[in-house]
């Protein structure tokens, strides 16, 4: 039988249970899209990374009974949430890099019936890095290849990641 070994999970699941996150962005939809609402929090980890948890609620399938869809994540460059979230800038890249390599390209929500639930760990951006910007929810997936941003439509809900 093989030797039970501790890996980083055990830590995260720790995190997520029994710590408060450093930064987190209360998201909230546009006119279009005003049930949407969710947390995404930002918890600093060992090793050096970032663990990042987002639950969503109402995304747009909710009333599409047994539904799934998947929705781009991405940080943006701006906390600007007003209107229809165009002064959050263009997706986070401090090394302008191309797309999906930004640092601001998060994996997909995926979301089942308007509840998406999502946890990850990151090491391409800091907490000092990222307060002050905003998370950003795409009305479609991210294609993961076209420039500059995935081709994954509207902006449909927007947070301002603040320090905790």
């Amino acid at each position: 039988m093989p030797k039970y070994e501790i890996t980083p999970r055990i830590s995260f699941v720790s995190e997520l249970a029994y710590n408060r996150p450093d930064a987190m962005a209360w998201v909230t939809g546009n006119a279009s899209n005003p049930q949407i609402s969710g947390l995404v929090k930002f918890y600093q980890t060992s090793p050096d990374g970032i663990l990042v948890e987002a639950e969503v609620f109402g995304l747009p399938n909710i009333q599409t009974p047994d539904s799934s869809d998947f929705y781009a994540l991405h940080i943006h460059e701006f906390g600007n949430c007003r209107g229809n979230f165009d002064n959050a800038g263009g997706h986070y890249n401090p090394e302008n890099t191309p797309h999906p390599d930004h640092a601001g390209d998060l994996p997909p929500l995926l979301s089942n019936q308007g509840y998406a639930w999502s946890s990850f760990y990151d090491k391409r951006f800091t907490i000092e890095d990222i307060i002050g910007k905003s998370v950003i929810i795409h009305s479609g997936t991210d294609d993961f290849k076209s420039q500059p941003a995935g081709n994954s439509g509207i902006r449909i809900a927007c947070g301002e990641i603040k320090r905790l």
